[in-house]
Parts: structure tokens; C-alpha cells; sequence
């Protein structure tokens, strides 16, 4: 998969003389052992203690932010993954009936505190608020994501995540970029975004280009400062306000109640202006 391609381009990146012994990739290992289903026999005969079984056969990745779940009946795409795959985040079945309300402070793009409005916790320790997230986020059956990927050694492989605190993080962080972005800012970003995550993906951390654009999203976050809520319900997170001291987002000029700095009238020339390749297009046919 993926993972040895990421890994042997870190030590490459760090250690350009290293001599990398991969046994996945070696004639004599592959000879004995064909597949999960092997080395889980293997572990069992020789009392290796190993969390997968041949019922339960998935290959799973876990850190701080995420777990992934893979192999077993998940690579049949036809078919919906069972309850028991699933270990970071409870059913929206099971969720709790009441809303788990939010706010979420940023400073430069990055969270700074976590307040939980329904039973005034705050958390401002940045493990401890990821930690949190992660519990809130389990509790009410958020971060999950069952997908089909293209990886990068040409195969499609399906795959099921769980990233509870972070689902939270990214929605809450994305309404505050509403009000704090500049529009090009944030459609020059958004642009970019796919070719950053495919870097990662590939394992291109540190390379040139990665470095470039890392330099370009950490600018685009100077401004994003201030506080977003969000409301948790049964999978869903869900915008409950945002707030910022250096908000682009001016209520008077965007209303439709009230005559602001906004001129409507100056829109006929905008719009004739704009509309000039158009009506040469339409004359063309």
C-alpha cells in the first residue's frame, strides 16, 4: 500500500545512505506468508498477542487523530461495514437525543480553546483538546468516513476512517475562514488544497513543492482568528454561530432589509460589464 512508499521516502529524505530491509517485499517472506490471513496463523501457533483475528481480520492504523480499518469483508465495496469494525465513534443510532454544544477558538488558524457550552468544560491544552474532541466527538457519532481511494501505486483500495475530534476541528475552523478569508485568498487556497493533500498522501512531505505550499497556507491563516460554535447531533456538526475580531463579514453592507454602503444600482454596469464575452458568445451561434 501507501504506507511503505511514505515510510521509505521519510528515511530517503533524512537518511539518503540508509539500506531499507522491507520483508513485504522480500522473495523468502512472501513464499511463507501469502497474505493477512497467514501471519494471523503464524501469530496465533507461536502465541504472538496481535489484536486482528481470522474472524476479525481488518488492518488497522491508529494515532492520536485517526484510525483506519481495512481488509476482511471491507474490501467486498458492495457491502456496508459492520457495527463491530468500528471503535472510535458510536452509531448515530446510539448517539444521545440532545444537542453537545461548542465553541471553538482559533488564533492564527489554530485552536486555541475548546468550551463546552452545555456543561462549561474548557480545554486549552492542545492534546488534551484533541483528546476531548475525540471523546465529544465518539459520544455523538461523528468522523466517520467510508470511501473507495486511489493510491498512490495504482490500486484502489476501500477503506473506513474514524477522525471524531478532527471532523469537529476542520468544520468549525472552515466557518471561521467564512468570515476571516478574503474571497480570492480563499479560492486561490481551495484550489491548492488537492495538490497539497496529494502530496501527503504520496509521501512528499519535505520535498520543494510541499514546502512552497506549506508556506502559501500558512499565510492564508494570519487572519483567521476568533471563535466558531458548533452543535453536535447524531453525526452531524452543525454551524451555530462564529465570531472574529478582524471579520471581513459586515452585516449592514449584506442586508436585504437595509440600505447600506451598497449601492444596487451600481450593478447594472457591473453585470453588462461581465456579460459582454457572454452575449459575444451567444451571437456566435
Amino acid at each position: 500500500g501507501n504506507d511503505q512508499v511514505r515510510f521509505e521516502f521519510g528515511y530517503y529524505m533524512h537518511m539518503s545512505e540508509v539500506n531499507i530491509i522491507a520483508p513485504w517485499k522480500d522473495s523468502e517472506f512472501l513464499a511463507q506468508f501469502e497474505g493477512r490471513s497467514d501471519m494471523i496463523a503464524y501469530a496465533k501457533e507461536h502465541n504472538i498477542p496481535i489484536k486482528a483475528s481470522i474472524a476479525k481480520p481488518y488492518s488497522e492504523d491508529e494515532n492520536l487523530i485517526h484510525i483506519s480499518h481495512e481488509a476482511g469483508i471491507l474490501e467486498d465495496a458492495s457491502k456496508r461495514p459492520d457495527e463491530d469494525v468500528f471503535s472510535h465513534t458510536l452509531s448515530p443510532k446510539e448517539a444521545p437525543d440532545e444537542e453537545t454544544l461548542l465553541e471553538i477558538f482559533f488564533e492564527n488558524g489554530l485552536p486555541t480553546r475548546v468550551a463546552n457550552l452545555t456543561d462549561d468544560i474548557v480545554v486549552t491544552d492542545p492534546l488534551e483538546m484533541i483528546l476531548y474532541l475525540n471523546k465529544v466527538g465518539h459520544d455523538n457519532a461523528i468522523g466517520r468516513v467510508d470511501m473507495v481511494e486511489n493510491r498512490y501505486v495504482g490500486i484502489k483500495s476501500r477503506g473506513v476512517y474514524e477522525t471524531p475530534g478532527c471532523e469537529i476541528l476542520w468544520k468549525a475552523h472552515r466557518m471561521l475562514e467564512g468570515i476571516t478569508m478574503d474571497k480570492e485568498a480563499m479560492h486561490l487556497r481551495d484550489s491548492l488544497m488537492p495538490r497539497y493533500a496529494e502530496l501527503i498522501y504520496n509521501g512528499y512531505w519535505g520535498a520543494p513543492e510541499f514546502n512552497m505550499l506549506s508556506a502559501l497556507f500558512t499565510e492564508s491563516q494570519k487572519q483567521v482568528t476568533g471563535s466558531a460554535k458548533v452543535a453536535l447531533y447524531k453525526g452531524n456538526v452543525i454551524f451555530a454561530g462564529v465570531k472574529s475580531p478582524v471579520s471581513l463579514y459586515d452585516e449592514e453592507l449584506g442586508s436585504m432589509d437595509k440600505a447600506g454602503g451598497y449601492d444596487p444600482i451600481d450593478c447594472k454596469g457591473f453585470i453588462r460589464i461581465n456579460a459582454i464575452r457572454l452575449i459575444a458568445q451567444s451571437k456566435r451561434k
